[in-house]
């Protein structure tokens, strides 16, 4: 049996919050912030898909958001919710797409965000100050 001065207790500062709806755990303050750079899959999926059915309907390919969502096998608003994101500002698109910065909102918030004027995108989508 081990004696109990023998243990050994390892801390490792770290807080876990959640981004997306998922559990995140976030590294000590002092590390690096282009450590902290992570590419965020589900929205450039969403963007992908936003600009494929943009294109599809542009092209003449399908006539109509019912359509595209038949073929898709799902709703006809959420393809017209999510190929909003096709019109997102281009400062933005360059930071989600060349420079994989992840985003301090949701795919959901992303959506609501192109209502807004492009120059206002910018600092709603990617103002740290947000993230929870």
């Amino acid at each position: 049996m081990s004696n109990p001065n023998d243990t050994i207790r390892v801390v490792i500062p770290l807080a876990i919050r959640r981004r997306n709806g998922r559990p995140r755990i976030l590294p000590p303050q002092d590390v690096l912030e282009q450590q902290l750079r992570a590419q965020a899959p589900h929205i450039l999926k969403a963007l992908g898909r936003a600009w494929a059915w943009r294109r599809k309907l542009e092209s003449g390919e399908m006539a109509t958001a019912g359509e595209i969502a038949k073929a898709e096998k799902v709703t006809d608003r959420f393809i017209s919710r999510t190929m909003r994101l096709a019109y997102l500002s281009p400062e933005v698109l360059e930071r989600f797409v060349v420079e994989r910065e992840p985003p301090s909102v949701s795919v959901n918030d992303l959506i609501v965000v192109t209502y807004l004027p492009w120059t206002a995108q910018m600092g709603r989508v990617f103002d740290r100050r947000r993230c929870s």
